[in-house]
């Protein structure tokens, strides 16, 4: 049993995660479905939400046909919950020189904790502004994408979908340029 304890705090290396995410792909078009993501899941849980006189026609579908995805969902975040809290390394996050740098010059402490860098997590109007920012950037992003990540990158690009390639390119696109150049402006 300690040997199961200790293999699941241990980070999973890459020829093991990267498989069962690869196996993900034929499983679901073994039953059927030909996409796989999450945010597909926000159009599911407004259909379900939506009240009768409201109608709007973007949730009018049977959305119980993707239960198994709203299930998915309920499952990442459960699996989240147990990494971060029930099976969570106590040891402070491991960054490199070059990060920790990076953070000193745009005026971060020294990282200690779980959560870096820690500033960002204090409860202020600035960091609910910017996460509130953030959220609905993604949010507009992947629909106007339509759809994350996951789905572009697991599904799409697996299943030789060309929409898939450009949304990819964007997604990183954007990340670089975020992460080089609004990111260190926003911050300083």
């Amino acid at each position: 049993m300690d040997t199961l304890i200790a293999w699941l705090y241990a980070p999973w290396p890459w020829y093991v995660a990267g498989p069962i995410i690869g196996l993900m792909v034929p499983l679901m078009l073994f039953i059927g479905n030909r996409s796989f993501g999450i945010s597909s899941n926000l159009r599911h849980l407004c259909a379900i939400t939506q009240p009768p006189q409201v109608g709007v026609d973007f949730f009018k579908y049977d959305w119980k046909e993707h239960t198994w995805s709203l299930m998915f969902v309920i499952g990442t975040a459960l699996g989240g919950f147990l990494a971060g809290v029930v099976f969570a390394n106590p040891e402070p996050v491991k960054l490199s020189l070059a990060a920790q740098e990076m953070l000193t010059d745009w005026g971060f402490t020294q990282p200690g904790g779980s959560l870096v860098p820690e500033e960002l997590f204090h409860p202020s109007v600035r960091n609910f502004t910017l996460l509130f920012a953030c959220g609905v950037l993604v949010g507009f992003g992947t629909r106007y994408a339509a759809g994350c990540t996951s789905g572009h990158a697991i599904t799409g690009l697996s299943t030789l979908q060309l929409p898939s390639v450009y949304a990819i390119l964007g997604i990183f696109g954007g990340g670089l340029i975020s992460s080089w150049l609004l990111v260190p402006w926003m911050l300083k």
